[in-house]
């Protein structure tokens, strides 16, 4: 059952008020300072790594996720007075329904909506495997489309009155190109960013900015679960392996430093965009290499005759006594991993 809030009362005399001021964002200083930001999916992850730069930034922030104690302790690793937990399932319209009215109810506005909360199901290569169902693929899309609809719908409930507002989506690089991930994840991904543009179409018009931030694969517990790497220093490693963009890293911060530009003034005319922080991955075809690879550049470790050299050193001698006959010692900085199904350097991962 859908509840009705009542409008908050306008505090600017005119139209002519708002415009040039508030650019969709909320009162405030630089970043989130005098905000409120309801964050979905703020257990862990980006979620918890951006509910504590919005507080950091000066923002109030509500935090909406299935997991209560994660969410409680984020809250407290933030401070009570700047951080609060509600319970709340996205794909439930009652629990999206609460956790906006809660939100207005302790603080009286929302300034700022990140929908970051997302689930991926198993890597299935193939469409036609039998392994690959109908219900996991719909699961997917309940929780990161429908779930995003719902923020987005009942976000725009309150900030409608008010004139001002910002709705930010966690997006992917799924969402601009394929082969990156399961056949549900890329078409959930690819579905919010339609949703952020007729949405941003809608709202302009009541100086509601909607935009989507859609990252490159960063070291977490969900790229984990998907990739099925031994933990984050390998998915790191992987991950590093098949970028684009070479001597950095991509980290949950980085997106959360995105998050706080797109709720803040500083990007008070910003709205409709998708902005993809990748590296330049989506925008390559390693199919044609016609850029060649200095090996040399933008790695830390180059394997040398050395390294193959203490190898068998060591095979040969009593350190590896436990080793079994019959082991393929391979040395390749985990690259290998990628041969068995996958050819993400060309984006692309399915089998041949």
């Amino acid at each position: 059952m859908v509840t009705t809030v009542l409008p908050m009362a306008n505090n600017h005399s005119s139209v002519d008020d708002d415009v040039g001021r508030s650019g969709g964002g909320g009162r405030g200083g630089e970043g989130g300072e005098g905000k409120v930001a309801l964050i979905t999916g703020g257990s862990m992850g980006i979620g918890a790594t951006t509910a504590k730069w919005f507080a950091k930034h000066g923002a109030k922030v509500v935090i909406a996720d299935i997991q209560d104690d994660l969410g409680h302790s984020v809250c407290k690793d933030i401070g009570s007075d700047a951080a609060t937990f509600v319970h709340c399932d996205v794909a439930e319209e009652s629990d999206m329904i609460t956790a906006i009215d809660n939100t207005i109810a302790k603080h009286g506005k929302l300034d700022i909506m990140f929908n970051n909360a997302a689930i991926a199901d198993p890597l299935k290569p193939q469409i036609t495997s039998n392994r690959l169902s109908i219900t996991d693929f719909e699961q997917v899309m309940r929780v990161n489309v429908n779930g995003v609809f719902l923020g987005i719908k009942h976000a725009a409930r309150v900030m409608m009155p008010r004139k001002q507002g910002s709705i930010i989506i966690n997006g992917s690089v799924g969402s601009v190109i394929g082969g990156v991930a399961s056949h549900a994840y890329v078409a959930s991904k690819h579905a919010v960013v339609g949703l952020m543009k007729n949405a941003a179409a809608e709202l302009g018009q009541y100086g509601i900015r909607v935009n989507c931030i859609s990252p490159f694969a960063i070291a977490s517990a969900l790229a984990n679960d998907f990739f099925q790497k031994g933990g984050d220093g390998e998915l790191e490693s992987w991950v590093c392996g098949v970028a684009n963009l070479r001597r950095v890293v991509l980290t949950a911060e980085d997106v959360a430093e995105a998050a706080v530009y797109f709720g803040s003034d500083e990007s008070k005319y910003v709205s409709g965009h998708n902005f993809v922080i990748d590296g330049g991955f989506s925008t390559v075809n390693g199919a044609f290499g016609l850029f060649k690879q200095d090996k040399y550049l933008g790695r830390v470790n180059v394997l040398t005759a050395e390294d193959v050299a203490v190898a068998a050193v060591y095979l040969g001698s009593d350190e590896s006594k436990c080793v079994s006959s019959g082991h393929n010692f391979v040395i390749d900085g985990v690259s290998a991993l990628l041969m068995v199904h996958l050819s993400f350097s060309s984006n692309t991962m399915f089998e041949e």
